[in-house]
């Protein structure tokens, strides 16, 4: 029983290696990032988006489906926010792609990791959907 535990704790310690060597990867490209961002790294505002830059971006709506389905900024398409990760080969790898939840809470965590894992070209919509309803410089008609 004893020679069982030790190959457990071994198997254990050998599968954790990889993940810390990971971890200690994230840590510093996190790092890397903060150290570099200014405050308004990675946001784009409602009274940014004037017809021109709405026309030119890609916007994703990373709120649940149902909430999509009541919904979205025209033109949207709906990723949510956790999927983000596992399917950016959908977004665009060039050209604007704008973030957004309701508040621009969910979405911001989708961007950070979106910027994480290499797409540069990723903003969060700061005040999400409320903010852009409220405060939008351009709405299409229609």
């Amino acid at each position: 029983m004893n020679a069982f535990f030790r190959a457990a704790a071994f198997v254990a310690i050998g599968l954790s290696v990889p993940m810390v060597a990971h971890a200690d990867d994230l840590g510093d490209e996190i790092i890397g990032y903060m150290d570099f961002a200014t405050y308004e790294s990675g946001i784009i505002l409602p009274q940014q988006l004037t017809q021109d830059v709405f026309e030119a971006a890609t916007f994703v709506d990373t709120r649940d489906a149902d909430q999509f389905a009541a919904g979205s900024i025209p033109t949207a398409i709906n990723i949510e926010w956790r999927e983000i990760p596992a399917r950016l080969d959908e977004l665009p790898a060039q050209g604007m792609v704008i973030l957004f939840c309701n508040t621009g809470s969910l979405s911001a965590q989708a961007t950070f990791a979106a910027l994480l894992m290499g797409h540069e070209n990723v903003l969060v919509l700061q005040s999400g959907r409320n903010g852009w309803l409220q405060d939008a410089a351009y709405v299409p008609k229609g």
